[in-house]
């Protein structure tokens, strides 16, 4: 199945995941519009870097997910509905939590409820690997219990079950990818490895929380694929699949690797506030992989080593892009 000439929308497009698969949509020679959270200043996340000839391409909704109307109106007409719009920010899902509801959950309900209403004929929604919290087994396979040790975590639980139940329920189209955590180009300096990447090219001190935490790590276009091949595939409807590398490398380790790639001898400061509170710590993480090799044929194609330099490459190539604050 080629999604050349396929009606496609992606919430959550100007976001860092979002943005490269609409990218790769558009390579792919896909019809492809976009939902974006409105603000008055008019900016569209990463879609506002992309080059004139992309932008030309796409149809561009502006809303809120917590709007049913604008939701409704962004999923008339398309096949294929990428689900990748929510709040993410751990941190400020601790002190914000109902937001997070409303957005995650109840912005979920209402794609899921346009997608039934447009007889969409298949919706991707996107988990996250959170919602296992700290690994009770590894490698962590999709029958893993889900525990929400954040708001974040709960509410994409929230998400994910409701996704399910549209499918259990009302027949709908559903399937729900689970990536484990993604990183490269433009991903928000909040996230782990920019975190250190930023501050380890404006100096050798690095400020962090706690160093033991093991994520699998794997890099965006390998996560990109995920979603192209789950849009393509049979006999997925209802189901949630993991992708990810299937290795794991803790918060330190991440620190010497990036240190030897910049020939840099780097100095952590613990730093109180980037902990999160002790029940809440997501200790590890490991990817079981093998239904996404079983029934989408996907196996991550760029190792951790080379997505890495890639990342830090283009970080270094966009410092400009970021507050000041966030690299010094």
């Amino acid at each position: 199945m080629s999604l050349k000439g396929t009606k496609v929308l992606v919430t959550g497009a100007g976001g860092f995941i979002g943005s490269h698969l609409v990218e790769r949509l558009l390579d792919d020679g896909a019809v492809v519009s976009v939902f974006l959270r409105y603000n008055a200043l008019g900016h569209k996340g990463w879609i506002d870097t992309f080059q004139n000839g992309q932008i030309s391409r796409l149809k561009i909704f502006l809303g809120d997910l917590r709007d049913p109307e604008a939701v409704r109106k962004a999923v008339r007409g398309q096949e294929i509905v990428f689900h990748l719009g929510a709040l993410i920010a751990i941190p400020y899902s601790y002190i914000n939590p109902r937001e997070f509801v409303d957005t995650n959950v109840v912005g979920t309900a209402n794609v899921l409820s346009a997608a039934l209403e447009n007889k969409t004929e298949r919706v991707v929604h996107t988990s996250t690997s959170e919602v296992y919290g700290t690994a009770q087994y590894v490698p962590i396979d999709e029958g893993h219990p889900l525990v929400g040790q954040s708001p974040y975590a709960a509410s994409k639980i929230g998400a994910d079950q409701l996704a399910i139940s549209y499918y259990r329920s009302f027949g709908l189209p559903v399937t729900i990818l689970r990536p484990f955590n993604t990183f490269g180009p433009r991903q928000s300096v909040r996230a782990i490895i920019p975190t250190i990447i930023t501050q380890a090219l404006a100096g050798k001190k690095i400020k962090l929380g706690a160093l033991y935490p093991i994520r699998d790590l794997s890099f965006v276009a390998n996560t990109v694929e995920g979603f192209v091949r789950i849009s393509r595939a049979k006999g997925v409807f209802g189901k949630v699949i993991n992708v990810g590398m299937g290795a794991e490398v803790s918060v330190g380790e991440l620190v010497e690797e990036i240190g030897s790639i910049l020939k840099k001898k780097l100095i952590v400061e613990k730093e109180k506030q980037r902990v999160r509170p002790a029940e809440s710590e997501v200790d590890r993480l490991l990817a079981d992989t093998r239904l996404a090799q079983e029934v989408l044929d996907w196996k991550p194609k760029m190792d951790f080593t080379t997505g890495l330099k890639k990342t830090i490459d283009w970080y270094k190539r966009n410092r400009q892009l970021f507050p000041k604050e966030y690299v010094v």
